[in-house]
């Protein structure tokens, strides 16, 4: 399959508003339920793809270094499970148990929230300030399946490090390299 790349966005646009399903805890999460804090962070996640596969610890690690710092984590898969039934709601909620995600992870049925946002492929990572503006989008680093590049955070990590130090967001901004989203006819 065919590598896509997240587009170039503009910093400074608001996070939108959501509601989303959340199939672990069998609830609705929206904005509102996010506390206030210095960021928050969403990834636009899926089960079934490597470049996902291949950061997830890295991503665990990062969200269980991160949310205790202050920063609202949240998951978001979108795929339509029609096309990939790997990342059918009850696949997302059996995935978040068997690694322990210490996050959210959202399923956006409609697809609208991840159309707001600007999402083109998993993994992507959309960092908001304190205001909900977008702060950095990019890549979490320089791996990717098959390229022997460690799996560190490095980009991603930067930019929290930048964000919670009230520093200038970090430039470039790479984008993110994977999956396409599975978007409903």
């Amino acid at each position: 399959m065919p590598a896509k790349t997240s587009l170039e966005l503009e910093t400074g646009r608001a996070l939108p508003a959501f509601r989303l399903h959340d199939p672990r805890r069998g609830t609705t999460f929206t904005e509102a339920d996010l506390p206030a804090s210095p960021g928050v962070l969403v990834m636009v996640l899926c089960n079934h793809c490597p470049a996902v596969r291949h950061v997830e610890e890295g991503i665990l690690a990062c969200a269980r270094e991160y949310g205790p710092r202050g920063i609202g984590i949240l998951g978001v898969s979108a795929n339509d499970p029609g096309l990939s039934p790997d990342d059918a709601p009850e696949r997302l909620a059996e995935r978040a148990r068997l690694k322990d995600y210490p996050f959210p992870y959202l399923h956006d049925a409609d697809q609208s929230f991840v159309r707001t946002l600007g999402a083109e492929c998993t993994p992507e990572f959309f960092l908001y300030d304190a205001a909900r503006r977008l702060y950095y989008h990019g890549r979490f680093d320089g791996s990717g399946p098959g390229n022997r590049e460690p799996v560190t955070g490095r980009d991603l990590r930067a930019a929290l490090e930048a964000l919670l130090a009230e520093r200038p967001a970090p430039v470039p901004q790479i984008p993110s390299i994977g999956c396409s989203l599975k978007w409903r006819a």
